[in-house]
């Protein structure tokens, strides 16, 4: 049909053309050709909106293509949790000094400046060790230490700790107070109401206790009571 309507003259590439829009025309939709008014330069138009819209439309769909996420590694194995601080109790300062006076048959003595908490054996070592003969039964290594005592090894009580001439003759009675933490059995059994028995419990009881820091713990020892406490409270100190 279309190459009936075109006149004998025409040129080849005019025919071609014509051949061309004519096929693209029946191809189109009958709005499209009502519309358009079936002008080749409208259908040419036409084709290329059609051609930018598709190239558009593909341009979106590739672009909004779901990505591949790469996982992140796993690097709980390697990382480090800080530990909490533990809530432990100060510990004494070690600046924290006692003065101690070790007298007696050691192989330095003197007064001596040692850490707080430290203990009687702790004052032996610094004082050169005792002396060889030197007798430490009454002594407990284990006690431990109050700033200002004295530490006698190896002999008896100076005056001001221990007993007078009249308790050294067996007289039984005490000239000054007695150490409840320097006394020895013999010396404590020289208190007046005071037996091997008690004077035991007395040197238990400052053992476990690490020591009288008042004269009125004698009270918590087994055996003394407010009766023999008050006999004893002028003739002892701590």
């Amino acid at each position: 049909m279309a190459d009936a309507a075109l006149a004998p003259d025409t040129p080849r590439p005019g025919r071609v053309r014509a051949w061309a829009g004519s096929a693209l025309r029946e191809r189109l939709p009958l709005w499209v050709q009502l519309r358009c008014g079936l002008e080749p330069r409208t259908l040419a138009a036409l084709a290329v909106i059609l051609v930018v819209g598709v190239l558009l439309a593909g341009h979106h769909f590739w672009s909004g293509r779901p990505g591949t996420v790469r996982a992140p590694e796993n690097v709980g194995a390697e990382a480090v949790i800080p530990e909490a601080p533990s809530e432990t109790s100060p510990s004494p300062s070690p600046s924290a000094r006692v003065v101690i006076d070790v007298s007696g048959k050691v192989r330095r003595p003197g007064v001596l400046r040692l850490p707080a908490g430290s203990r009687v054996a702790d004052a032996l070592r610094a004082a050169g060790g005792a002396k060889p003969g030197a007798d430490l039964t009454g002594l407990n290594r284990a006690r431990v230490l109050m700033d200002g005592e004295q530490v006698l090894v190896g002999g008896p009580a100076p005056p001001a700790a221990g007993v007078g001439a009249g308790a050294a003759n067996g007289a039984g009675a005490a000239a000054g107070p007695v150490s409840l933490n320097a006394a020895t059995p013999e010396q404590l059994d020289t208190l007046p109401g005071v037996g091997p028995v008690l004077a035991q419990h007395i040197i238990d009881y400052r053992g476990r206790h690490g020591g009288f820091r008042s004269v009125d713990e004698l009270r918590e020892v087994n055996g003394i009571g407010e009766r023999r406490f008050a006999d004893l409270q002028s003739l002892v100190r701590p």
